[in-house]
């Protein structure tokens, strides 16, 4: 098994439906123009309020990419 080096990102995914569906929105966007995503973490979740219930809900992610050998 060789060393592996990554580079954080940051992301920030939105979603009217759950928080785990901003974090997929987040990295299915992001997997379109990057290359080698290899883990996350959720830093921060908040949501939008709109008469007493969830509207919206955003997660932001740090994002894994190994780098190229």
């Amino acid at each position: 098994m060789s060393n592996h080096v990554y580079k954080q990102i940051e992301l920030t995914g939105s979603s009217t439906q759950s928080t785990d569906d901003a974090i997929r929105t987040a990295l299915e966007r992001a997997s379109k123009t990057l290359r080698n995503l290899d883990w996350f973490e959720v830093t921060e979740t908040r949501g939008r309020i709109e008469n007493g219930t969830v509207a919206h809900w955003q997660v932001t992610l740090k994002v894994g990419m190994r780098l190229d050998e």
